[in-house]
């Protein structure tokens, strides 16, 4: 495993995260911010995809590229 480079701070973004109280998108968005510095990779080298609904708020809430599409084209 690579040594981090950097912490779950740096792949947050400055967003307000509005999903509904008690929603497991919490925990996915924290387990993917905690992870990414264990892959050893940066912010300004990833990209994430997302679809419809609730979690396509994803890439707004992370420090990276992103882009909100619709069904069969994330």
């Amino acid at each position: 495993m690579l040594e981090p480079t950097t912490t779950p701070q740096d792949w947050a973004s400055d967003q307000e995260v509005r999903w509904c109280p008690g929603c497991g998108d919490y925990s996915i968005l924290k387990a993917v911010q905690m992870l990414m510095p264990e892959l050893g990779t940066r912010p300004e080298n990833t990209v994430f995809l997302s679809g419809i609904g609730c979690a396509a708020r994803f890439p707004y809430y992370m420090n990276t590229y992103g882009m909100h599409s619709i069904h069969g084209r994330a």
